[in-house]
């Protein structure tokens, strides 16, 4: 040991017993003084507690294989100005075997009793031809703006009464059309269902959600149910109905368009999101997945992607951030992670001219060890 850690050794020795009297003369002094030391030993013991229920659930999924997806809604697409079609079929080819996709009303039932299922039918084959697996999306609201879609003829304003027999009647027309699919791996029931403060919806009966859910399961007893989890407060949902899995959304940069007008970092790390997991599994016993992942931009004041510069969309999601935000959702320990903006990937691609995402993606999706989209099947608490 050389002479200057010897000292600084010595030095260190001597000055514990003042660094040890800095807390206790602290607390002594006043009242306040033990309030504020008893805020921050409870603040300090809730993180300990916290990222240690994190580590535990990141140490049981440890030996599950990750599975990474994609939403993928046709709409959207059209709306960024690239083909539906193409697009899925690019997203198979660079290595995408797990698929959420929807079944928006407005789509599938323009008009009373009149059904067109062929742009899902089409999505459904595709995926059968490689072996990909699908979380199909069923009820009113579901992933993406306007985020509730009811055909033009059924105003979801009115009372509940006056739709939810001609919503359950559309429900099990699209739950008996695919749950013997062999590419059906999992339903999702709605979308954030009770998230008031986004989407243009009315209607959060929870009464509905549970008669929407008997449903399912009566018609297809088989498949995992998820339901999403409104936000990333603490704590688990405990009401009914109590599916198979939760889903939970991760969005890390977005636009606050209330109190800073500018672009936010959550700053929630990793284990926050393992730490959510946990405690769901510990009092419920049910497992989490990652159902939106944030990977695409996030634009100001409203706009949609194709209305603002490629500068402007680099600010809340580039290529460096999707590798990125692949790395944060590992982390999670979650073993079940869809990415949300496959279909922006692609429109930056063909139509931006950027492939930068696009080869992130293609990377990450090439190395996924994926295991015949079993997890949602196999890896179930109750």
């Amino acid at each position: 040991m050389s002479s200057k850690i010897k000292m600084y050794l010595r030095k260190l020795r001597k000055s514990l017993p003042k660094l040890t009297r800095i807390p206790i003369n602290y607390w002594q002094k006043n009242k306040i003084h033990k309030f504020i030391c008893v805020v921050i030993i409870t603040v300090l013991l809730v993180f300990i507690a916290m990222w240690s229920i994190g580590q535990w659930y990141i140490y049981t999924q440890r030996n599950i294989p990750l599975t990474y997806g994609v939403t993928f809604i046709p709409d959207y697409a059209q709306s960024l100005g690239v083909n539906p079609q193409k697009t899925m079929n690019a997203l198979i080819r660079i290595g995408v075997r797990q698929f959420r996709l929807t079944s928006y009303w407005s789509d599938i039932q323009p008009s009373p009793g009149q059904y067109n299922f062929s742009q899902l039918n089409w999505e459904f084959a595709q995926a059968n031809k490689v072996h990909a697996k699908i979380i199909l999306t069923v009820g009113l609201r579901q992933p993406r703006w306007p985020e509730c879609h009811p055909p033009n003829w059924i105003n979801t304003a009115k009372p509940m009464s006056n739709w939810e027999p001609q919503l359950l009647s559309f429900m099990s027309k699209v739950i008996n059309r695919y749950k013997n699919n062999p590419a059906l791996e999992g339903w999702q029931l709605e979308n954030e269902y009770f998230l008031k403060g986004f989407g243009d919806c009315t209607n959060y009966s929870r009464s509905r959600l549970i008669t929407e859910y008997n449903l399912l399961r009566k018609l297809d007893p088989n498949h995992p149910i998820i339901i999403g989890r409104s936000n990333n407060a603490i704590g688990f949902p405990i009401n009914q109905p109590q599916p198979s899995i939760f889903g939970i959304s991760v969005y890390k940069r977005v636009w606050d368009a209330t109190v800073t007008h500018r672009y936010l970092e959550y700053p929630y790390p990793s284990w926050f999101y393992s730490f959510l997991a946990g405690i769901q599994e510990i009092f419920d016993h049910k497992n989490m997945i990652i159902a939106e992942m944030q990977a695409e931009p996030w634009p100001p004041n409203g706009q949609t992607i194709p209305q603002v510069s490629l500068k402007e969309q680099n600010k809340s999601m580039n290529a460096t951030r999707l590798k990125n935000r692949f790395r944060f959702s590992k982390a999670t320990g979650m073993k079940d992670v869809i990415m949300w903006g496959a279909e922006y990937w692609y429109y930056r691609k063909v139509i931006l001219h950027h492939p930068g995402m696009w080869n992130v993606a293609k990377q990450e999706f090439k190395a996924n060890d994926y295991h015949d989209g079993q997890y949602l099947l196999t890896h179930l608490n109750s």
